[in-house]
């Protein structure tokens, strides 16, 4: 399986794209979060990603910088679909809340023509704490991540044939996310900026972590490979080496701080 990083960066970021990835397996995509606009169109065309091969899609939470491009997303998918160009059905899981957010926003400002697709041919999947679904024949599990600022769901991946993925939302995991960490071949964690310069950014004030802490978080859980994202973008060139060089003083697995278009094999 293939992870294309779309996006590492925070939501007030203007060098990076907001966080996002998609998962590519025998030629069928899964975009996990939508980045906060049109900048998933131009990472689409970048790092040629085709729409037609797009059909399942997660969206964690509404806040602006993961919420808005998914509505770039699904205009894109309603447009192909009312050329006859896109086959099957699109699928966006996430809670109740950001399903209905969602549904809401497409309903305000698409054109009617693209909106007689919702919740037909553009299905909101509504997921549960510790629900579990089977999508591009992987095993799912869903969960709240326990967040005070708005209800927010990470999920565990399970796929070829043993191997475990956790997306662990934006936020420090906390107990219902750990309890499906513990092991795993990889964990996807948020750290907003290395601990040091934790007063410059806040990190702590909206609920963010460092380097430190995500990565003693990994290190306790026995994480095999950490990836850090969902970070600042004023360290520059140096973010992939000093980020690296803190995560490596408090957890022995494999760090990954990737760039925006970076490709991994998973």
């Amino acid at each position: 399986m293939k992870m294309h990083i779309i996006g590492t960066g925070t939501a007030t970021v203007s060098k990076y794209i907001n966080t996002s990835c998609v998962f590519e397996e025998d030629d069928q995509l899964f975009l996990v979060d939508g980045t906060g606009g049109s900048d998933i169109l131009r990472a689409f065309d970048t790092m040629n990603l085709n729409w037609k091969k797009l059909h399942h899609a997660f969206l964690s939470h509404e806040h602006t910088d993961h919420f808005l491009g998914m509505i770039w997303v699904i205009r894109t998918i309603a447009e192909l679909l009312e050329l006859e160009e896109y086959e099957g059905d699109f699928y966006l899981y996430g809670n109740d809340v950001v399903l209905g957010k969602v549904l809401h926003v497409c309903r305000m400002i698409l054109k009617k023509r693209s909106q007689a697709f919702l919740e037909t041919r553009i299905k909101f999947v509504l997921v549960k704490d510790h629900e579990r679904k089977h999508i591009l024949n992987y095993d799912f599990t869903f969960f709240d991540i326990g967040s005070t600022k708005a209800k927010q769901y990470g999920f565990l991946m399970e796929y070829d044939n043993g191997k475990k993925l956790v997306f662990a939302g934006d936020e420090p995991l906390k107990e219902n996310g750990k309890k499906y960490s513990k092991n795993v071949d990889w964990l996807l964690s948020e750290a907003f900026c290395l601990f040091d310069e934790e007063p410059k950014f806040h990190a702590y004030q909206y609920q963010h972590q460092t380097v430190k802490e995500a990565s003693m978080i990994a290190q306790d859980l026995k994480v095999k490979n950490l990836l850090i994202w969902h970070t600042e973008d004023q360290t520059g060139k140096k973010r992939k080496e000093r980020y690296t060089e803190e995560a490596k003083q408090f957890y022995k697995g494999n760090v990954w701080v990737p760039e925006d278009g970076e490709v991994f094999n998973i």
